[in-house]
């Protein structure tokens, strides 16, 4: 996996993202300080989620030799008492079987997003000079 690097942009909080030679935005709503020039990081978090559903969903429909026209997943994150809760939505479309249906929702629980969000996570920082 390429690293992602984050580091200060233009205005109070916007952030340069960069991949290999892919760059992106982050920044804050302007109610929060910032300019909203781009993605927030939990937007970013629910894309992650929202687009390995959907190629999760893309690789085995089409390996399975399934009907599914598109999938069209949506996330939205909710704070309760310090948990984050992503609320996933999926549409599928396409002539699918309700068996078909059912298997892809079991998939879309396998995306590797998915799996990672929901078990356990560590975090190594370290200051580099």
């Amino acid at each position: 996996m390429r690293k992602v690097v984050s580091q200060f942009g233009d205005g109070p909080l916007q952030q340069k993202l960069t991949t290999g030679d892919l760059h992106f935005l982050s920044d804050a709503y302007v109610t929060h300080g910032g300019n909203e020039t781009g993605p927030t990081p939990h937007e970013y978090l629910g894309a992650a989620l929202a687009a390995c559903t959907s190629m999760t969903l893309k690789m085995y429909s089409t390996r399975k030799s399934m009907n599914l026209e598109n999938a069209i997943v949506t996330v939205d994150i909710e704070r309760v008492d310090d948990v984050e809760i992503l609320i996933r939505d999926i549409q599928l479309q396409g002539n699918l079987s309700a068996e078909e249906k059912e298997r892809l929702i079991e998939i879309a629980n396998k995306c590797p997003i998915h799996k990672a969000l929901a078990g356990d996570i560590q975090i190594k920082t370290q200051l580099v000079n």
